[in-house]
């Protein structure tokens, strides 16, 4: 084969799953296996390099969606938000965030609500500092534009949903 004809052969995890109707998903989901681990391998860096070592790429999750807005969330809210059907993990990580010192939680009825404590809120901000220095301003060198991040976005949040469409149908099978 010559590097011409090489040169279009898709990039793909599993050559048997891309012999398909849409071969093109193959190396969508090959690109989303790699994503998905470099996005983790960073939540879990980001966060040491902002003075907090022992939080697993989850917990750094459930951190963020905690401060997010300011507001209390329930644990049925952070798992909508993650799209995470495992409560147990996220309780997990609650827990751990709390014994950390930060999130704290409440009760208003039979409700459990947690919020970021202000060392949380800290950590947070110097993790969103890390990500300035050491993510942001590298993207800016691929020279990609904001319009191309938010339309990437939307296309993966409804890819995320036939996902999760096929996943109710295979169940059923």
């Amino acid at each position: 084969m010559s590097a011409q004809e090489n040169k279009h052969e898709p990039i793909v995890s599993s050559a048997h799953l891309a012999n398909s109707e849409l071969p093109e998903l193959s190396e969508i989901e090959f690109a989303m296996n790699i994503a998905v681990n470099s996005y983790q391998r960073w939540c879990v860096r980001a966060m040491t390099a902002s003075g907090v070592a022992d939080l697993s790429s989850l917990d750094v999750l459930v951190l963020h969606v905690v401060n997010h807005r300011a507001r209390a969330k329930r644990l049925a809210d952070i798992c909508l938000m993650l799209n995470l059907e495992d409560t147990h993990t996220v309780t997990y990580a609650l827990k751990k965030l709390e014994k950390s010192g930060f999130i704290a939680s409440t009760r208003q009825g039979k409700e459990k609500y947690s919020q970021t404590t202000e060392e949380g809120k800290k950590v947070c901000e110097r993790y969103r500092d890390i990500r300035e220095r050491c993510l942001i301003s590298s993207l800016e060198s691929l020279n990609i534009n904001r319009e191309d991040l938010t339309r990437l976005a939307g296309l993966l949040r409804a890819l995320s949903g036939q996902y999760d469409q096929a996943a109710r149908a295979a169940t059923s099978l």
